[in-house]
């Protein structure tokens, strides 16, 4: 009797393994190699008059590095073995090169941390089949009237990143901003957005300020920043400082005292450490263990890119770029970004879109979408440029 009891347990477990790694024939014959090229710019900010702490120079690179780990974890089940080929440079010849000659060699998925001009030199120079994320450049025109054919964004735009803000400003009757904006391009940038967030919410921005001094605020911002930013009466200030020039000193020197926000203060952005729910402080830890460093939004931005290669591949188990494009564009895909919602492209300008979090240095104020604000369709389409908005047509 133990004898076959002892094999009826032996068939039972054999059965069991046989069940959970021999899924079906087809997918044990799918052996696949699947090449991701990641391309990160490092560019050359010149030095800040702050004490603004400086960005990892392998920020990007790190978040791709674990999604590559993540998708071969996954993937081992199916024989699908990726393998990651990574330049970081600050030299935009060397990233081309590098990038045509990965494309000779077969690659077709590229997650591209690098500005504007440099993704539209990339799109040139690849092959129209090559599918390229971007995780580098929030720039609203590639969302709407400068878009590069069949590029995808993980990165949330601008647009998308202000409304978040400027719905939980309206959301709190805070309606009275006051904007102080920096010199640099990627400053008029983003105060453009917030003037777009105001207008397309209730938010009313009631003066302007424009930065426009050299003075080390080190050792002068008790006595320039009050004079600087007296106004008449504002709920918040809001501060487009994207480098980091001026911007962490607004915070206790205003004229009056109100809170910060906007890139600094409290901050809409891509992913912070302080986003705990919904599996994502696994993911930090996956990250941290990693880079030994907290995960920052370039880094989530190109672990989305690399993740959602992955994603795809596994349910279609080819690596053909058109298909995989498609899929991604279609009502199948989803990606599980650990923001608590189903993480989708848009079929007109090929952005994920994505839940907000709204954060301070050390803690999550909230996560935009707020309650009431209603779309058709999700109420994610409410951050950024919405289809009628926009001029593009990546699906």
């Amino acid at each position: 009797m133990n004898t076959i009891i002892k094999y009826l347990h032996k068939t039972t477990l054999l059965t069991c393994l046989l069940a959970a790694t021999c899924i079906s024939p087809q997918l044990v014959a799918d052996e696949l190699e699947v090449r991701i090229a990641y391309l990160g710019f490092l560019p050359d900010t010149g030095p800040l008059l702050s004490n603004s702490f400086p960005e990892p120079e392998d920020r990007g690179l790190r978040g791709a590095e674990v999604a590559i780990k993540d998708n071969n974890a996954t993937g081992r089940f199916l024989k699908h073995r990726y393998q990651l080929d990574a330049l970081q440079s600050d030299d935009a010849t060397e990233i081309l090169e590098t990038a045509t000659r990965l494309h000779e060699e077969g690659v077709r998925f590229f997650v591209a941390n690098l500005p504007t001009d440099q993704l539209r030199s990339l799109q040139a120079a690849l092959s129209p089949e090559t599918l390229i994320f971007n995780s580098g450049s929030k720039d609203d025109a590639l969302r709407v009237d400068q878009c590069i054919p069949g590029m995808l964004h993980t990165l949330p735009s601008r647009a998308m990143l202000t409304d978040a803000l400027a719905q939980w400003l309206v959301s709190r009757r805070w309606n009275k901003w006051l904007l102080v904006t920096g010199q640099q391009p990627e400053d008029q940038a983003y105060a453009a957005a917030v003037k777009r967030a105001a207008d397309r919410f209730g938010g009313r921005i009631v003066d302007e300020k424009a930065w426009s001094f050299d003075t080390d605020l080190r050792r002068t911002a008790q006595q320039e920043l009050p004079m600087f930013t007296r106004a008449g009466d504002y709920d918040v200030v809001i501060v487009a400082d994207e480098q980091g020039h001026f911007g962490e000193y607004l915070l206790y020197n205003t004229w009056l005292p109100r809170p910060i926000a906007g890139t600094q203060g409290m901050m809409p952005v891509a992913w912070h450490k302080a986003v705990e729910a919904w599996g994502a402080a696994q993911l930090h830890s996956r990250f941290e263990a990693h880079a030994d460093r907290w995960m920052n939004e370039l880094d989530y931005a190109s672990w989305a890119g690399v993740r959602s290669v992955g994603e795809a591949i596994t349910n279609l188990r080819s690596t053909d770029p058109v298909e995989v494009r498609a899929f991604i564009l279609s009502d199948k895909f989803q990606l599980a970004g650990f923001k608590g919602r189903r993480l989708e492209f848009r079929g007109w300008s090929g952005q994920l879109k994505q839940p907000i979090p709204l954060v301070h240095p050390r803690a999550l104020v909230s996560q935009s979408p707020q309650e009431g604000f209603l779309h058709p369709i999700t109420d994610l389409d409410t951050l950024g440029y919405d289809a009628p908005e926009s001029q593009c047509a990546v699906n």
